[in-house]
């Protein structure tokens, strides 16, 4: 339900904001959705004990972009006991805007470090794919392979090594 509610807030923003203030306000949820992993943070803004406006005043001297609509926003969005969806709308927001500007982030897991050039065939062509731009980031991780993931367009392409193993013993079998 909070996400329904995320996108309505999202939708008035995309409707009311150029698409830099939109990049901006983004930004700027994103910081402050980093801050609901805090415990002392969530104590004061979701504490009953605490006033709206003394909530209203502290989320908005947290903002480093002084945009009189981010600050409208935030303070509707206390008047309505909503800030607690302020990562939710940060989430789609930034999905909205990805989605306006054709523009996707995903991620590659391995085993190994890829470098530069590898990473940037493997954007050229899921780029070319999709017909969108794809930024991707390297994962170093546990994965027996290479894993590439785009959540934003709901596309996950594995390559096992030992899938690949298997296929080859099993090939050579029957060609015996």
């Amino acid at each position: 339900m909070s996400s329904a509610i995320a996108k309505k807030y999202v939708n008035a923003l995309m409707k009311g904001c150029t698409n830099d203030e939109l990049v901006e306000i983004s930004n700027e949820l994103s910081t402050l959705s980093h801050l609901f992993s805090l415990d002392k943070f969530n104590n004061i803004v979701l504490s009953p004990h605490v006033s709206k406006h003394a909530k209203a005043e502290f989320v908005v001297s947290l903002l480093t972009l002084k945009n009189v609509k981010l600050t409208n926003f935030v303070k509707l969005l206390n008047n309505n006991d909503r800030l607690k969806l302020i990562p939710s709308i940060a989430d789609e927001l930034k999905y909205q805007l990805a989605l306006k500007n054709n523009k996707f982030v995903g991620t590659i897991s391995t085993s190994f470090a890829m470098n530069e050039r590898q990473i940037k065939l493997l954007e050229d062509n899921f780029s070319k794919k999709f017909g969108a731009s794809i930024s991707l980031k390297n994962s170093v991780n546990a994965y027996p392979g290479i894993k590439v993931e785009l959540d934003d367009l709901g596309i996950e392409v594995r390559f096992s090594l030992e899938r690949l193993k298997a296929q080859m013993s099993e090939h050579i079998l029957k060609a015996i």
